[in-house]
């Protein structure tokens, strides 16, 4: 029987998280693990109660989908909060502020600068992802000593076609 590795099998929830992102421009999902548990997920997108970006709720977003706006410009403007913020408020929103540290990040870009701040304070040690955003924080990560990994995308690929496959025939094809 072959399973994912924990990465890949982490990564994967994270790109299930992404498909909630309400953004006009770019589907980022985020998970906080700790111990081989899940305990956060997140995804980017407008405020609770905010109009939903592809509504016409971040301006930026908009301007962005125009080209008046370049990929990592502007985004104090923007009013969609990050994959990776929206994990970390999770945890604090739900009692699980204290089981960050030490935590590990899956994310499917790297963090910008500040959810770097944000994921270097509330300690977490490692960050996995599967591409570099334009404004990472990737430098002052490695500063900080978190341990970041780039994984390849092509790794989720197998898992992918099991997910969409029929349930009844889903345990055969993983066992080929």
């Amino acid at each position: 029987m072959q399973r994912p590795d924990w990465d890949t099998y982490f990564m994967l929830q994270a790109e299930i998280a992404k498909l909630r992102s309400n953004c006009l421009t770019r589907h980022i999902g985020a998970v906080i693990v700790k111990d081989n548990r899940q305990i956060a997920t997140g995804y980017n997108g407008t405020p609770p109660g905010i109009k939903n970006c592809y509504e016409g709720g971040c301006l930026r977003c908009l301007a962005r989908t125009k080209g008046e706006v370049k990929s990592g410009e502007g985004l104090d403007r923007c009013l969609c909060t990050h994959a990776e913020a929206n994990a970390i408020m999770q945890c604090a929103l739900f009692g699980n502020a204290g089981s960050t540290k030490g935590a590990m990040l899956y994310s499917t870009f790297a963090p910008c600068l500040e959810c770097s701040k944000m994921a270097i304070s509330v300690g977490i040690k490692r960050i996995v992802m599967l591409a570099y955003y334009p404004e990472d924080g990737t430098q002052l990560l490695r500063d900080a000593n978190v341990d970041l990994v780039k994984l390849n995308p092509d790794l989720l690929k197998p898992w992918l076609s099991v997910i969409t496959a029929d349930p009844e025939s889903s345990a055969k094809a993983v066992s080929k």
